[in-house]
C-alpha cells in the first residue's frame, strides 16, 4: 500500500540522500534584516485581543523588538511618535499583521511516495498559506533526516516553515518492535536522532505503555493517531492517563464515549485493509457515543480536560466525505494541485486516502451527522478551557498542502469558533501545544519574527487567506473581482511575498503539466493518464 507511515531500514541514508535531492537552497524569502519595520498595520495579535491599530512593528535580526501604537484610525498618523527607519520596510497601511499559523499535523513527502511532488513544492504551498511552523509527524526519510532538515530551516537556508520532528512509533504490522524493551530503545533511538516529540499509531498494550513512559522519561512531547486495530485497549482515556499529551483527527475519542457497548459494532463483513469499509464506518463512530450533555459525556470531557489533553481534530483532511464532487471540484486544484498529487487521489484500491470505490448519498449522510456531534464536543472542549490547535494532514482525499489548513480553520468556525477563536487556535493555542509559545505564536515583544501582512480582514472571511483569494464584486465596476492571499509572510525574520510564492507554485505545477503532456485547464474529474 503507497503510504507514508516511516519505518526503520538500512537503507535510511539512501532515503535520505533521495530526499536531500528536491532541497534547492533558498530562493524567494529576504533577509533577516538588521531592522525591518512594518508600519501602519492593524494587529490581530492571536492571543485572543481585538484588532488594534494603527501600529507599527520593529523586527530585529528575526526578533520583534518594538510594538508601537502611532495613532488613532480615521485620524493621520502622528510622524513624530513613530519607530526609526529600517533596512527594509513594509508599508502596510490599512492592512492586517497576525501571527504565523502554526500547523500541528503536517507530512513531508517527497517524489518517491505515490504522491509523487517534492518536498519544495510542498514547503512553498505551506508558506503561501501563512505556515511558518509545523509539526512533522512522520515521514520516509526518518528522525535523523527531517532534523537535519529542520536545523536548515532555523539557519533560514532553505524556503520551509520552521519544523519540529515527531517521528513515528508503531507496534502493530511493521515489526518496528515486538517487545517493552525494544520500544523503549526504539524511543532513545529518536531522541538521539534529533526528535522533539513521538506520534504513536498503536501497539499492543505492554508495548505501547512502555514507549509512553520512555517517552515521557526523555522528555519527548507525544501525540498520536489512535489505530482502531488497537483502540480496544488504547482509548484516548487510556493513553491520557498513561501521559500521552495530545491526540490527531477524533479516533479513540467517540470509543471513550462508548456506554453501551465497548467496541465499534462494526459490520460482520468488515475488513480494515478495505479502505472504503475502513471509512465509511469510522463516519458512523459518534452517532454510537454517549450523546453530547450525557452523564457519560461529562464524564470523559471533564477528564481530558483534567488531564491537560490536547486535540488536533483536523476536520478538513475528512471532508471530501460529506461532498466528495465539492473537494473534487475546487477551484485550486487546476492551478495548484500536481498532477501526480491528482492522480493519487483517485479511486484507488491501492493508495492510501483514496477510498471513492462507490461513494454515495449514505455515506456522506452519516458523515453529516458524525460531523455534527464531533464539532459539538470539540467547540465544547474549547470552550471549558482546553487546547484545540490546528491540523491540516494534507496530501490524502482531496486536501493540497496549505489549502487544507486554511479549510480547517473555516471548519473550525463552522463547529462554533469566533473567527478570533479560530486565529488563537491557529497561532498561540498551536503554540502551547507544542511547547513552544514562548518563542512564537503570538504578536509580541521578545518572540520570534513570524508574522503575516494581509489586505484583507481574515476576521471577516477566512476564504481571504487561500492563495486562490476570494471572488466580491468590485462596487465601483459592478464585476466580480479576486481579493485576498497573504501579501507577506515573515519567517523567521525572512520576508516572503505572498505573490512570488504563490507563482512560483503555479509554475511548478504547470511545469509537470508540460512534462507529462497534460493540457493547462480544468482537472479531469477524476484521473489523469500519466506515461511512466
Amino acid at each position: 500500500m503507497r503510504i507514508f507511515l516511516g519505518f526503520l531500514c538500512g537503507a535510511c541514508a539512501l532515503v535520505s540522500a533521495a530526499f536531500a535531492q528536491d532541497l534547492p537552497a533558498r530562493e524567494l524569502g529576504e533577509g533577516p534584516y538588521e531592522r525591518l519595520v512594518i508600519r501602519g498595520a492593524t494587529v490581530i495579535d492571536g492571543a485572543g485581543a481585538p484588532p488594534v491599530g494603527p501600529i507599527d512593528i520593529v523586527v530585529e535580526n528575526g526578533t520583534i523588538t518594538e510594538i508601537r501604537p502611532v495613532g488613532m484610525p480615521g485620524l493621520p498618523i502622528n510622524a513624530e511618535g513613530r519607530p526609526a527607519p529600517g533596512t527594509r520596510e513594509i508599508d502596510a497601511s490599512g492592512m492586517y499583521v497576525l501571527p504565523g499559523f502554526v500547523s500541528l499535523h503536517a507530512h513531508i513527502h517527497d517524489q518517491q511516495t505515490g504522491q509523487g511532488v517534492t518536498s519544495d513544492y510542498i514547503f512553498k504551498l505551506w508558506l503561501a498559506h501563512g505556515i511558518t511552523t509545523i509539526r512533522d509527524l512522520g515521514n520516509r526519510g526518518g528522525a535523523a533526516w527531517t532534523s537535519e532538515l529542520a536545523r536548515r530551516s532555523a539557519r533560514n537556508e532553505i524556503d520551509a516553515p520552521n519544523i519540529l520532528p515527531y517521528p513515528v512509533f508503531r507496534g502493530w504490522s511493521a515489526g518496528e518492535v515486538d517487545t517493552p524493551a525494544e520500544a523503549r530503545a526504539r524511543i532513545r533511538q529518536l531522541k538521539r536522532d534529533g526528535a522533539v516529540g513521538v506520534k504513536f499509531f498503536g501497539a499492543p498494550e505492554e508495548i505501547l505503555w512502555a514507549g509512553l513512559e520512555e517517552a515521557k522519561k526523555q522528555g519527548l512531547k507525544t501525540t498520536m493517531h489512535h489505530a482502531q486495530l488497537d483502540v480496544a485497549h488504547a482509548d484516548v482515556l487510556d493513553t491520557s492517563a498513561r501521559g500521552l499529551n495530545s491526540m490527531e483527527h477524533w479516533y479513540g475519542l467517540p470509543e471513550a464515549l462508548f456506554e453501551d457497548k465497548t467496541l465499534q459494532h462494526y459490520p460482520l463483513d468488515y475488513n480494515y485493509n478495505d479502505e472504503q469499509h475502513r471509512f465509511e464506518n469510522a463516519g458512523k463512530l459518534w452517532a454510537q457515543a454517549a450523546k453530547p450533555g450525557s452523564e457519560h459525556w461529562e464524564y470523559v470531557m471533564s477528564t481530558l480536560l483534567e488531564r491537560d489533553f490536547s486535540i488536533s481534530p483536523t476536520f478538513s483532511i475528512y471532508m471530501s466525505s460529506r461532498d466528495w464532487m465539492r473537494s473534487r471540484r475546487a477551484e485550486w486544484h487546476d492551478e495548484y494541485t500536481m498532477p501526480s498529487l491528482w492522480n493519487f487521489f483517485k479511486p484507488d484500491r491501492n493508495a492510501h486516502g483514496s477510498y471513492w470505490f462507490d461513494w454515495g448519498t449514505e455515506q456522506e449522510v452519516a458523515w453529516r451527522e458524525n460531523y455534527s456531534l464531533w464539532m459539538t464536543f470539540i467547540n465544547e472542549y474549547k470552550n471549558r478551557g482546553g487546547k484545540v490547535g490546528v491540523g491540516e494532514d494534507a496530501g490524502y482525499i482531496y486536501s493540497t498542502y496549505g489549502f487544507g489548513y486554511v479549510q480547517e480553520m473555516e471548519m473550525l468556525r463552522e463547529a462554533g469558533f469566533h473567527p478570533l477563536e479560530v486565529i488563537n487556535a491557529a497561532t498561540l493555542q498551536g503554540a502551547k501545544i507544542i511547547g513552544l509559545d514562548n518563542v512564537t505564536g503570538s504578536v509580541q515583544v521578545g518572540k520570534r519574527a513570524d508574522l503575516l501582512v494581509v489586505s484583507e480582514n481574515p476576521l471577516a472571511n477566512l476564504k481571504t487567506l487561500y492563495a486562490t483569494g476570494h471572488i466580491k464584486l468590485d462596487p465601483e465596476t459592478n464585476k466580480p473581482t479576486r481579493v485576498g492571499g497573504i501579501d507577506y509572510v515573515v519567517k523567521n525574520g525572512v520576508v516572503y511575498e505572498g505573490e512570488k510564492l504563490r507563482a512560483d507554485i503555479k509554475s511548478m505545477v504547470t511545469a509537470e503539466k508540460e512534462k507529462s503532456g497534460i493540457a493547462p485547464g480544468p482537472m479531469p474529474i477524476v484521473g489523469f493518464e500519466l506515461s511512466e
